[in-house]
């Protein structure tokens, strides 16, 4: 056992040492990485991989039935799940032992930590690919914050007059106001007490080396710093530099990026994670999944244009849209899912409810007719192109393709589209999917050459191939 003595408290690091010695010997260890024939998404055991999801919470590890939502995820075609660290929910526990009322930020209480590891190992062994999120914001404000064992007055640790960390925090994340994002290195000279980062930083860094001792030993792990926060960017900054850090001590390499509150992709807080490819490795653009229409595809478009100088993975973990919801309702989310698709973005999830679908029925016709429709195609090597679609009415239809030998629509709600496939000079076979009830429905034969028309079976959800 090592131990390291700083600022007063030991920290443990005997899992540094194990895990380095497990990672050098597992070669082939499967890994999430940037697909390096098209760096816009991911490969995972080495082949290319889409990532599609949905499910019941944010924070998996905490439900009872995760074994039953894993399978159903993967028997719909779903790949992908978010993992906040929160434990802010009814039935939920917190990652540190309480004694007496209070907790101690030096003592692990373990079955968080069992139901973290033990959901590791299950969407590893079904191939999910997990993206955590390692500060849950909401955790960290209000009547969460009241709670929340990294509060003075609900640990053995430190005091309010220790620390320049306010007991009660009544304002919104959205203002920034927690102090316990102002613990880094980069702002030392703005904090009227050094005890603040002394203090609270080390018990910080030891909960993220705690969560890493068990995420480092598995491949299909992502790491997002926060959840929509509005924090200066040195703190986000800060901790994936710190992550990435600790990978390579372990052997591994990780990647890293960060979520913005903005819903406006263009606002200048995405700058940070956008204009900053050294510091992470791709993009979460969920934000933007609360625009609607052709808004929402045309920002999408306007980002992936802004990276093409250094090519990135833009993901999108959360995908609002629920009748039940605030932020749009259940037509948004379905139609935001496949815009992100067919937009050349690297991964679609439906939202928790009742802010998006969650796995609900008709997010798994969703997501298992979108499995459908890429898995009879070379998504990887497509892209968006509208510009092939004519006599198109606002978000009536959006097209990717690989042109001159294939091309994917799909279609709001029915209509009609005429398709250029003047660069295909052969026969062609158009197959429609049903989405909502995952079905294929009709296959036609066309020539190529010219202009095509596309026409709906009927009204409702649809996607045609075209090869």
């Amino acid at each position: 056992m090592v131990r390291v003595q700083r600022w007063g408290v030991t920290v443990v690091v005997l899992w540094l040492v194990c895990l380095s010695a497990t990672c050098a010997a597992s070669d082939s260890l499967r890994r999430i990485d940037i697909y390096p024939e098209n760096a816009r998404y991911w490969q995972y055991g080495g082949e290319p991989v889409l990532l599609l999801g949905g499910s019941v919470e944010d924070n998996l590890f905490q439900i009872a039935n995760l074994e039953e939502h894993l399978d159903l995820l993967r028997s719909v075609g779903g790949n992908y799940v978010r993992c906040t660290m929160s434990s802010r929910d009814e039935g939920n526990v917190w990652p540190f032992k309480q004694v007496n009322g209070k907790y101690d930020l030096g003592e692990w209480n373990d079955e968080y930590w069992a139901r973290f590891e033990r959901f590791l190992e299950l969407t590893s062994e079904v191939k999910i690919i997990v993206q955590i999120e390692v500060w849950a914001t909401f955790d960290f404000y209000r009547g969460n914050w009241e709670r929340n064992p990294f509060n003075p007055k609900s640990n053995v640790n430190y005091t309010k007059e220790d620390t320049w960390l306010d007991e009660e925090v009544k304002s919104h994340p959205v203002r920034a106001g927690n102090n316990f994002f102002w613990t880094v290195p980069d702002f030392f000279w703005l904090a009227p007490k050094e005890s603040m980062q002394t203090r609270v930083l080390v018990y910080q860094q030891r909960f993220v080396d705690k969560l890493l001792s068990y995420s480092l030993r598995y491949g299909n792990v992502l790491y997002c710093m926060d959840n929509e926060t509005s924090v200066r960017p040195e703190w986000g900054w800060y901790w994936s530099e710190y992550i990435k850090k600790k990978a390579g001590e372990a052997g591994v390499e990780v990647h890293t990026t960060e979520m913005w509150d903005p819903h406006d992709l263009s606002h200048p807080m995405h700058r940070a994670t956008f204009d900053h490819p050294e510091i992470y490795s791709f993009v979460d653009v969920s934000q933007n999944n609360h625009q609607s229409g052709q808004s929402h595809w045309d920002n999408a478009q306007k980002q992936r244009g802004r990276i093409s100088n250094k090519v990135r993975p833009l993901n999108n973990v959360k995908i609002y849209g629920a009748d039940a919801g605030r932020f749009g309702d259940d037509r948004d989310g379905m139609e935001r899912f496949w815009r992100n698709i067919f937009g050349g973005l690297a991964s679609a999830r439906f939202h928790r409810p009742d802010s998006g679908l969650g796995l609900s029925e008709k997010a798994q016709a969703n997501i298992k007719s979108a499995r459908m429709t890429t898995d009879e195609m070379n998504i990887f090597a497509c892209e968006p192109h509208n510009d092939l679609l004519s006599g198109r009415e606002e978000n009536e239809a959006y097209c990717a393709a690989n042109p001159g030998k294939e091309y994917a629509v799909y279609f709001t709600d029915g209509g009609a589209v005429l398709l250029d496939v003047s660069k295909f000079d052969g026969d062609l076979t158009v197959r429609w999917l049903d989405v909502m009830n995952s079905k294929w429905v009709a296959q036609t034969e066309a020539k190529g050459g010219g202009e095509l028309l596309l026409r709906c079976p009927s009204e409702g959800y649809w996607a045609a191939l075209v090869r």
